[in-house]
C-alpha cells in the first residue's frame, strides 16, 4: 500500500507540473497564478497522503479513488477556467434535429490545432431529452423531445422568457473552457383557448335592465403568452337578446361581460342556450369553446288566474261527508315561491257554510264536511279566491245545488288494472287502444233500482258494460295515448239512479313517456355559403333538432354522416358546424353532406339533414394567359382589321372575378384587340419595308375588386412578299453615258449596273442581263448576272455610242418584278463634241424592249448563250418562212394556171417567167440577217 501511495503522488506531482506548465503555454497573462495552482495543489497532494496513510488499514480502493479524483484533469483547470456565455434564441416545438447553433464557430476557434477539440455536454439528462450535441463541431441541435414551453417553464409569466440553461466543456486540457449556453424558448401559437367547464351557466332574472352587465366567471385560460394568449370572446348565437363585451384587469387578463340588450320574459323563453367562443390573436386564430346555458330567472311579474270564473255543483241531500263535490283550479305562470297559490274562501261565505264545505287550501278540492240539512237550504254560494305573493286575488263563484233524496246513493267500487297510486293511474304510451284501465263495480242500496254510470271528461277513454255481468264496468282507452299530445287526463265516473242521486269519482290518468319520436331538424336541407380563403375553425352554422320526448329520450346529439369530408366538424352538444381548413373555391366549389340527430333513448332513433356548403369566389386568382408569350407570323400587306392571331386567356374565379378584359399597353395607335374573343387585328395594312416587327405588351385584367391582372408580350413578325421592284442606283440616269477609249483590252471591266430591292429572301435576290443593244459592234459586251458588272468581250474597232439595255429582275414569287436601265458607252479617245454626243443620247433613249418570254434562269450573257437561245426562234422563222413561200408558190400556180386557160381560148399560149420564188427567198433571207444582227 505504501509503494501505491509513494507512486501515486509522484504521479501528482508530474500531474501538478503538467499542469502548471500547459496552463502557462495556454494562459500566459496567470503564470503567476499557475505557479500558485502548483503549490497549493502539491499542499493537498501532502495532506492527502499523510491522511490516508492513517487509514490504510480502512481500505485502500478508496484512497485510489480519492487521490484520482484529485490527480484529475479537471481539477487543475477548475480554478483556472473562466466560462463565457453564449445566448442563442429558437422557437418551441421545433421538429428533431433542428440545428439550433454552432458553439464552436460562434466562439472562433481554430479546429487545426492539435489535438482536436472535444465538447462535452455533461448534464446527460437534459442533452438526452431535449438536445443533441455534435461532440467534433460543437453544433447544437434538437433531440428527440419536442420542446414545449408551457411544461418547460409552466410559470413562467409573460415578462420572462424560458431559458434552457446547460453548461458545455471544451477538452481535452489542453483547450478546456467552460461554456454557460442559454437557449431562450419563444412562444408559439400551439394551444388552443379552454374553458375550465365544458358548460357554464348564468342565471338573468327576467327584469334585467337593458345594458345589463354580467361577468362569466369560467373564462377561458390559453397556456400561450401575449398576442397568442386569448384576444377575444364572441358568441355564435346573441339571439338578439345579448351581446358580449371583454374588460382588461390591471393584471392583463379578459374578462367577458354579458350584455342585455332587450327586454327578457321567463314565460315566453325560459332558457337560452348557445355557445361562447375564445379566440386567441394567431395566425390563422386558435378557437376555443363552451356552451353557455343563460337561465332567465322568475320574478313575481305574475299573478294568479282562474281557468273557470264560475262553477255549477250538484249534491244530493243525503250525501255523505268526504264527498267530493268540486276542485277550483288556478294558474300562475311564474315559478317556484312565485308561483306558489293558496286558495281560501272570501269572507262573504258565512262561517258555517264554510265549515260545511271543506276547502283545501293548497289543492283547491272542495269536500263535503258534514251532513246537509235539506230542509234547511237547497243552494250555497262559494266564493273562492286564489292568492298569490304580492298580488291581488283572483275569484272564482262555486254554486252547490241540493238535491233531496228519499234513499241513499249507489255505492261505486274501483278495481284497478293499470297500476295505481294515491288516486294516480299511469300507463304507458305505447299501449295499444283498448287497454283495459279499471272496473267498476256499482252498488245500490235498493236493488230494485236502476243505475246509470258514465263517465265525464276528455281523452280516448270509454266506460261501458263489462259483457253480459250486470252493474260491472270496464274503462278502457279507445286510441293510443301520446305523451308528447297529453301528460295528463281528469276523469270523473258518474253513477246515477232512479232517484237522481249522483255519486262520482274522481280519477286522474298519468300517461308515461317513452322514446317513440326520433329528432327532427328545423331544416332539412341546410344550405350555407362561405367565402373561399376563410381562416381554419370557421364558424359555419349551428345545426338544431329538437325530441318531444322527455328526460334523456328527448336530449339530442349530433354527428357527421359517412360521406361528410374530413374538414368539417360538428360539436355533439351544441351542433355548431365549423370547417377547419381554408376553403378553395377552385379547387371544390360545392360541398353535399349528411349530419345525424341521435337522441338517448333505448333504442336510439335519428334524423338526417343535408348540409349542402357553397365556396363563395374571392378574386384570388389573376388572369392567365395559355402561353408565356405569343409569336404571329402575318404577311405583309395584310388587309386593315384582318385577324392576325387570337390570345387565349384563363381566369379561374367565377362570375364578375373571372370576367376577362384585354388591353394593349403599347402601340395601341396600330393595333387594336377583340376583348371577346382575344383577335389581335390591325388598323391599316402593314408594310414589312417600313418595319418588320412589331413586339406588343398585351394586358389581361379581370373584373375583381381590387382588379388583379397580368402581361404577356405579342411579337408580330411580318413575311416579305414580294411587292417591290428592284431600284437601280447605278447609272443614276438612261442619259448618261460612259467613255470607253478604243484600245481598251478584252476582259475589262468597263462599269457596273448597280440595283437594290427593298424585299428580302428570294424576293431580292437580283439577277441582270442586257435585252437590247445598238452600236456597230453588237456583241461587244457582256454583263455578268449576278453582280451587274459589265466588261468588254472584244476589241473595238468601230468608234461612236454603244447603247445597252440592262434588265435587273428580282427572284420574287409568284411573279418576278423588273426595272430597266440604260447604260450609254461613248467609243473614242476622247469627249470632244459634248453636244454631239447628248443628241445621240436623246435619239437612242427610246429603244423599245423586245417582248419575248423572259425567264430569270435564262440571265447568263454571251455569245454562246445568245445563240443557245435564239436557235428555236430561227428555226420557227425558217418553217414559218418556207410554208409561206409554198403557199405563195401554190397561189400564183393555181391563177396562172387559170389565166393561161382563158388566153388559151383567145391567143397563143405565152410563157411567162416566175421571180416569185427568187424574190421571196430574198425577204426571208434578209429577215434571217437582221434578226442575227440582234
Amino acid at each position: 500500500m505504501n509503494d501505491l501511495f509513494k507512486s501515486e503522488r509522484k504521479k501528482a506531482k508530474h500531474s501538478a507540473e503538467v499542469c502548471a506548465a500547459q496552463r502557462s503555454k495556454c494562459l500566459a497573462p496567470r503564470r503567476r497564478r499557475s505557479s500558485c495552482c502548483e503549490k497549493v495543489l502539491e499542499r493537498d497532494i501532502n495532506m492527502f497522503i499523510s491522511r490516508h496513510l492513517s487509514l490504510r488499514e480502512r481500505g485502500g480502493t478508496w484512497g485510489l479513488c480519492i487521490l484520482l479524483l484529485y490527480i484529475s484533469p479537471l481539477s487543475c483547470f477548475a480554478h483556472f477556467s473562466q466560462a463565457k456565455e453564449l445566448i442563442y434564441k429558437i422557437k418551441e416545438g421545433l421538429p428533431s434535429g433542428t440545428f439550433i447553433g454552432a458553439i464552436g464557430v460562434d466562439l472562433h476557434l481554430d479546429f487545426t490545432v492539435e489535438p482536436p477539440f472535444l465538447f462535452n455536454l455533461p448534464q446527460k439528462k437534459v442533452s438526452e431529452q431535449y438536445l443533441k450535441l455534435n461532440n467534433t463541431t460543437g453544433d447544437l441541435y434538437t433531440s428527440g423531445t419536442e420542446i414545449d414551453r408551457e411544461t418547460l417553464c409552466p410559470d413562467n409569466p409573460e415578462g420572462q422568457g424560458c431559458v434552457l440553461s446547460l453548461d458545455v466543456f471544451i477538452l481535452p486540457q489542453e483547450h478546456f473552457q467552460l461554456i454557460k449556453v442559454k437557449i431562450l424558448i419563444e412562444d408559439v401559437n400551439d394551444n388552443r383557448p379552454e374553458f375550465p367547464v365544458d358548460v357554464i351557466f348564468m342565471s338573468v332574472p327576467e327584469n334585467t335592465a337593458i345594458n345589463s352587465r354580467y361577468a362569466v366567471e369560467q373564462s377561458a385560460v390559453d397556456p400561450d403568452l401575449g398576442l397568442y394568449g386569448v384576444q377575444t370572446y364572441w358568441l355564435v348565437n346573441d339571439f338578439g337578446m345579448f351581446t358580449l363585451d371583454v374588460e382588461e384587469n390591471e393584471g392583463g387578463e379578459l374578462t367577458p361581460f354579458l350584455i342585455v340588450t332587450d327586454v327578457l320574459d321567463r314565460e315566453t323563453h325560459p332558457e337560452y342556450v348557445t355557445d361562447i367562443i375564445a379566440e386567441d390573436g394567431g395566425s390563422p386564430p386558435l378557437l376555443g369553446a363552451a356552451t353557455l346555458k343563460i337561465v332567465i330567472t322568475d320574478v313575481n311579474d305574475n299573478c294568479p288566474r282562474f281557468s273557470e270564473s264560475h262553477i255549477n255543483v250538484t249534491v244530493h241531500g243525503n250525501a255523505t261527508k268526504g264527498a267530493h263535490l268540486a276542485r277550483v283550479h288556478a294558474f300562475d305562470p311564474d315559478l317556484g315561491a312565485n308561483a306558489q297559490i293558496s286558495y281560501a274562501y272570501s269572507e262573504r261565505v258565512p262561517r258555517d257554510t264554510r265549515s260545511l264545505f271543506h276547502l283545501d287550501r293548497i289543492t283547491g278540492v272542495i269536500k263535503l264536511a258534514g251532513k246537509i240539512d235539506t230542509g234547511t237550504a237547497t243552494f250555497y254560494k262559494l266564493t273562492v279566491l286564489a292568492n298569490g305573493p304580492s298580488c291581488i286575488p283572483a275569484v272564482t263563484t262555486v254554486a252547490v245545488h241540493v238535491i233531496k233524496v228519499v234513499s241513499g246513493p249507489p255505492a261505486v267500487i274501483a278495481r284497478y288494472i293499470a297500476p295505481e297510486k294515491d288516486g294516480m293511474i299511469t300507463i304507458r304510451e305505447s299501449e295499444p287502444a283498448f287497454s283495459p284501465i279499471a272496473f267498476f263495480t256499482i252498488k245500490n242500496t235498493d236493488m230494485k233500482q236502476r243505475v246509470d254510470c258514465h263517465l265525464e271528461g276528455t281523452g280516448p277513454f270509454r266506460l261501458g258494460p263489462y259483457q253480459l255481468f250486470k252493474n260491472e264496468y270496464l274503462l278502457e282507452t279507445t286510441e293510443p295515448l301520446d305523451y308528447e299530445r297529453t301528460h295528463e287526463y281528469e276523469l270523473i265516473v258518474v253513477a246515477k239512479n232512479a232517484q237522481g242521486l249522483v255519486i262520482k269519482t274522481f280519477l286522474k290518468v298519468q300517461v308515461l313517456d317513452e322514446n317513440d319520436n326520433a329528432p327532427v331538424f328545423q331544416q332539412s336541407l341546410v344550405e350555407i355559403s362561405i367565402e373561399e380563403n376563410n381562416p381554419p375553425n370557421t364558424f359555419l352554422t349551428q345545426l338544431q333538432a329538437s325530441d318531444q320526448d322527455s328526460e334523456g329520450r328527448g336530449e339530442v346529439f349530433y354527428l357527421l354522416g359517412g360521406d361528410a369530408p374530413g374538414i368539417f366538424v360538428v360539436d355533439r352538444v351544441t351542433g355548431v358546424l365549423t370547417v377547419n381548413v381554408s376553403l378553395d373555391r377552385e379547387e371544390k366549389e360545392t360541398y353535399r353532406f349528411i349530419v345525424r340527430a341521435l337522441d338517448q333513448g333505448t333504442p336510439r332513433r335519428e334524423s338526417i339533414a343535408t348540409v349542402v356548403v357553397t365556396v363563395q369566389d374571392r378574386n384570388d386568382n389573376s388572369p392567365r394567359f395559355i402561353n408565356k408569350d405569343f409569336t404571329f407570323f402575318v404577311p405583309e400587306n395584310f388587309p386593315g382589321y384582318g385577324e392576325i392571331g387570337v390570345l387565349s386567356v384563363t381566369d379561374a374565379d367565377a362570375g364578375e372575378n373571372g370576367w376577362v378584359a384585354l388591353s394593349i399597353l403599347n402601340g395601341s395607335d396600330i393595333f387594336l384587340i377583340d376583348t371577346g374573343r382575344g383577335a389581335l387585328r390591325a388598323k391599316t395594312p402593314l408594310d414589312r419595308e417600313q418595319q418588320g416587327t412589331y413586339q406588343l405588351w398585351i394586358e389581361a385584367s379581370d373584373g375583381g375588386e381590387p382588379a388583379l391582372s397580368c402581361v404577356t408580350m405579342v411579337t408580330v413578325l411580318l413575311l416579305d412578299v414580294n411587292d417591290n421592284p428592284p431600284i437601280v442606283l447605278f447609272p443614276q440616269s438612261n442619259q448618261s453615258y460612259m467613255l470607253v477609249l478604243p484600245n481598251t483590252l478584252p476582259g475589262t471591266s468597263i462599269t457596273e449596273v448597280y440595283a437594290v430591292d427593298k424585299d428580302t429572301g428570294m424576293n431580292a435576290v437580283i439577277a441582270y442581263s442586257i435585252v437590247r443593244r445598238k452600236g456597230d459592234e453588237p456583241g461587244s459586251f457582256a454583263i455578268d448576272p449576278e453582280t451587274g458588272n459589265i466588261t468588254l468581250k472584244r476589241e473595238l474597232s468601230s468608234r461612236g455610242l454603244y447603247s445597252l439595255l440592262v434588265k435587273v429582275t428580282d427572284h420574287g414569287q409568284p411573279e418576278p418584278l423588273y426595272s430597266t436601265v440604260m447604260v450609254n458607252l461613248f467609243v473614242n479617245e476622247t469627249v470632244s463634241n459634248e453636244s454631239y454626243i447628248q443628241s445621240l443620247l436623246t435619239r437612242e433613249a427610246d429603244i423599245e424592249v423586245e417582248e419575248r418570254p423572259w425567264y430569270v434562269g435564262q440571265m447568263t450573257e454571251g455569245p454562246e448563250r445568245y445563240e443557245s437561245s435564239c436557235r428555236p426562234v430561227l428555226i420557227a422563222l425558217s418553217v414559218a418562212c418556207v410554208g409561206l413561200l409554198v403557199l405563195v408558190v401554190l397561189l400564183t400556180s393555181y391563177i396562172c394556171c387559170k389565166r393561161f386557160r382563158k388566153h388559151r381560148k383567145k391567143r397563143p399560149e405565152v410563157e411567162l417567167p416566175l421571180k416569185t420564188n427568187n424574190d421571196s427567198a430574198e425577204l426571208v433571207n434578209r429577215k434571217l440577217r437582221q434578226i442575227s444582227n440582234i
